[in-house]
């Protein structure tokens, strides 16, 4: 098959993510960034990306590093490059794939940061009177009781539908990336909380309904703008709030280090990390392995403690 122009590359591949690998939003708009930056490159080399080499991505690989950008940047770079030459490869635009043995820098091995147990329940009781009025406030504890219950993205948490939240579920089913769903079980207070917003959210909608005729919202925290639902960046900003009404610096508090706090108080709990990584719906248990880290002190306990030379007596004694 004949290769279309460079920039028709681009945007034919996201449209195969968008349509048929249902990738997110903010995968494809992450993936159009990336490959733009390189396209960028190649033009400025007079370079095609139906014949340039593989040597020609490592110099893109070198530029960027000379320009002082991350590791987990550069690692994500070029993987996007690599799923464009594949797909390149699948169309038949090239008979190969330049990016596929070059050797990526790496990320850099974080640890996540994440909130003590009571930090959190500092969060969720400053949730209950934080808001304009009372609906905003059986609204916002809503939200944290179930971030906090489930470890959901913030993306998936603002964009549930109220049709998930219905007759008192014991679990919730969670459409995650990719569009793959996973079961989440619900904890006693959040249950709680979610029929009182549930409550007051349906007497608002009814009330819109017959002021204005307008149709009900299908989704569980409705919002005025164009995706119909609360925002993630309105979130974000809510949740700075509830940081400073607790007590907390804000900047260590966001939708995703709540995410992390719900992995690790769980595996501090006892909990099974195959178990944590179908609840944060991770691909790959690689990426919830990160979170061991915080065994490490209670690994080290049960040796002192139960191992039967941990308490063996020096000898002379």
């Amino acid at each position: 098959m004949t290769a279309p122009p460079d920039p028709r590359w681009i945007a034919t591949f996201l449209e195969a993510q968008a349509a048929e690998a249902g990738a997110a939003r903010n995968t494809i708009l992450s993936y159009g960034r990336d490959l733009n930056a390189f396209l960028g490159f190649t033009s400025a080399k007079g370079l095609r990306l139906e014949t340039l080499t593989r040597a020609d991505i490592e110099a893109w690989l070198i530029r960027c590093e000379a320009e002082g950008l991350a590791k987990a940047t550069r690692a994500r770079r070029l993987s996007s490059v690599r799923q464009l030459y594949r797909f390149a490869y699948e169309e038949g635009w090239r008979a190969d794939n330049p990016a596929l043995r070059i050797s990526g820098p790496g990320k850099a091995q974080r640890l996540p940061k994440t909130l003590a147990i009571e930090e959190v329940e500092a969060l969720l009781e400053a949730a209950r009177d934080h808001g304009r009025n009372p609906t905003e406030q059986i609204r916002n504890r809503c939200l944290m009781e179930l971030l906090y219950a489930t470890g959901m993205r913030v993306s998936e948490l603002v964009s549930l539908p109220v049709a998930a939240a219905r007759g008192n579920p014991a679990m919730l089913l969670i459409r995650g990336k990719g569009n793959k769903e996973r079961m989440v079980p619900l904890t006693a207070p959040a249950r709680e909380a979610l029929a009182a917003w549930l409550s007051t959210r349906d007497a608002q909608e009814e009330e819109a309904r017959l002021a204005r005729r307008a149709a009900p919202s299908r989704f569980l925290f409705p919002g005025s703008g164009r995706e119909g639902h609360l925002t993630r960046q309105g979130f974000f900003l809510l949740l700075k709030d509830i940081a400073v009404a607790a007590g907390i610096a804000p900047a260590r508090v966001t939708p995703h280090v709540l995410r992390h706090a719900f992995a690790t108080h769980l595996l501090q709990g006892g909990a099974d990390l195959r178990a944590i990584q179908m609840l944060l719906g991770h691909a790959d248990l690689s990426t919830t392995e990160i979170y061991t880290h915080v065994l490490d002190e209670r690994l080290k306990s049960l040796v002192r403690d139960h191992h039967p030379l941990a308490k063996a007596v020096p000898r002379g004694e």
